[in-house]
């Protein structure tokens, strides 16, 4: 019984310690690129030997994308969709016979914004994640953001 309850306890540890452990960082903020017209960047800063996955995936891919989700606002809207800048990693995984779009170092998402007038307002909303490196994959995170538009 002391066994069995050992190793509960340790796998209560270890799934403990992978909810602390957070390899990627977050930084939002808005360049105004002309009148009322913003680039809302969301940079991801990745730890070495862990990857993020990109918006697009291979239909083989059992990664989970990243995703934005932005709150509705009446005062600007959205111009196209979220682009991403990086060096673009295709990846195959040999053992398990799949496939995934990845980003290893850095990425920036990019979210063009118009203002529908003169305003001062944010844009709120979440980003969804995995990451991944060469043993293990941590689960789903969702990142809340809200970054000002003056």
């Amino acid at each position: 019984m002391k066994r069995i309850l050992l190793a509960f306890l340790l796998v209560g540890f270890v799934q403990a310690a992978q909810a602390q452990l957070n390899p990627v960082t977050w930084t939002f903020s808005a360049k105004k690129i002309s009148d009322k017209t913003y680039e809302v960047q969301l940079k991801a800063t990745i730890q070495a030997k862990w990857h993020l996955y990109s918006q697009s995936q291979p239909e083989d891919a059992i990664a989970i994308p990243t995703a934005f989700v932005f709150s509705p606002n009446p005062l600007f809207t959205l111009q196209g969709k979220v682009k991403e800048t990086g060096k673009m990693e295709k990846y195959t995984d040999k053992t398990l016979g799949v496939s995934a779009n990845q980003y290893s170092n850095t990425v920036m998402f990019t979210q063009v914004v118009k203002l529908k007038g003169n305003v001062k307002t944010s844009i709120t909303g979440n980003v969804e994640y995995q990451t991944c490196d060469d043993e293990k994959c941590l689960p789903p995170k969702k990142v809340n953001f809200k970054v000002a538009l003056d």
